[in-house]
C-alpha cells in the first residue's frame, strides 16, 4: 500500500527555519531517518522508502504554500493515491508549540496552503497532521510570525517534536488514522 506524505512549505533559504515550514522539517527528518534522498520532480522535491510493508512517497511542494494543491493533485495522479492515503503536514497557530494532532478532515483555518487544496480537491476531506506554532504574537503580526524564524529556544526545543511528529506519520500509514489520532493526540 502506497501513501502519499506532504509537507508543507515554502522553497527557498529565505524561508528555511520559519514556523511555516515545519511541514518541510518533518518529511526532511523521515528522509533522513530512512536515508533517502531528494530529487527535484515535476512541482515538487520528492523521495521515498519502504517500511513495513507500506511505500510512503514524500513530496515537498515547489509551488509555494498558496499553490500546494496543484502539486498534491499531480502526485496523487501520477502515484494513483487513494484519498485515504493522503497526510498532510501543517503548521497550526491554534495549537502550543510542539503540540501534534491529526485530523481527517477540517476547515482550512485561514491557512493558504489548507484553504488552496480544499479549492482543488473540492472538498476538505483529507488527513493532516497539524503542528502547533503557538500564537505568540501581537495583534496584526500573524503573517509576520508564521513566516518568522523560530526563536533561539524554540530551535532548541524543536528536534523531539519534529521526532514524534515523525512517528505520526509512521504510525498513520501503519497502524491506521484512528489509532495514531488516539495515540498522539492525546499526547
Amino acid at each position: 500500500m502506497n501513501y502519499l506524505i506532504v509537507g508543507l512549505g515554502n522553497i527557498g533559504a529565505e524561508y528555511d527555519e520559519t514556523r511555516h515550514n515545519i511541514g518541510f522539517d518533518v518529511v526532511d527528518r523521515l528522509a533522513q531517518d530512512f536515508e533517502v534522498s531528494w530529487e527535484q520532480e515535476r512541482l515538487a522535491y520528492k523521495t521515498y522508502f519502504r517500511y513495513k510493508g507500506r511505500g510512503f512517497h514524500l513530496i515537498k511542494p515547489t509551488t509555494y504554500m498558496n499553490l500546494s494543491g496543484k502539486a498534491i493533485r499531480h502526485w496523487m495522479t501520477a502515484l494513483k493515491i487513494k484519498p485515504d492515503n493522503l497526510l498532510v503536514i501543517v503548521d497550526d497557530i491554534a495549537l502550543p508549540f510542539g503540540k501534534i494532532r491529526i485530523r481527517m478532515k477540517g476547515s482550512d483555518a485561514g491557512h493558504n496552503g489548507l484553504k488552496n487544496i480544499q479549492d482543488v480537491f473540492g472538498h476538505n476531506k483529507y488527513a493532516r497532521l497539524k503542528f502547533g506554532i503557538g500564537d505568540n504574537f501581537p495583534r496584526g503580526k500573524q503573517v509576520d510570525y508564521v513566516l518568522g524564524k523560530w526563536t533561539n529556544k524554540e530551535f532548541g526545543d524543536l528536534g523531539p517534536f519534529i521526532k514524534k511528529a515523525s512517528e505520526g506519520v509512521i504510525a498513520f500509514a501503519t497502524i491506521g488514522a484512528k489509532r495514531a489520532m488516539e495515540e498522539f493526540n492525546r499526547k
